[in-house]
């Protein structure tokens, strides 16, 4: 994914872009980029209408608006969530998705990070 001309994010190999709304999601965005430099196995696509990444043919994190959406282990998720730094992952009120957690408001630091630790999770290493 990168940034295109007029604020767009471009999805590599679809000819689709997404509007950017605001810094955080180029923060994915980039954070992205550095992803697949290390992966290149690795492919983007959509999830939930977000741009996302997946290993293996299995998604691992995805933007949307202001937040990043990662899948970790259980365990992992619940302890987000009771620190603080972490919300349920719910597309729909009332029945969070298993083994995704929301991370709100990242920096492409904080991205990179759990984009790592949530693409370990999902290849099995």
């Amino acid at each position: 994914m990168t940034p295109a001309r007029g604020g767009h994010l471009a999805t590599k190999g679809t000819g689709m872009t997404q509007r950017l709304p605001t810094d955080r999601t180029s923060a994915f965005a980039a954070a992205a980029d550095r992803m697949l430099g290390e992966h290149p196995g690795d492919e983007q696509g959509r999830m939930l209408h977000a741009p996302g990444l997946k290993a293996g043919g299995r998604f691992y994190g995805f933007a949307s608006a202001d937040e990043l959406v990662v899948k970790l282990p259980a365990d992992r998720v619940a302890e987000l969530i009771a620190g603080g730094s972490g919300e349920p992952c719910s597309p729909r009120p009332g029945r969070p998705m298993r083994e995704w957690v929301t991370i709100p408001d990242p920096d492409e630091e904080a991205c990179l990070a759990y984009l790592r630790e949530a693409r370990a999770f999902v290849a099995g290493s």
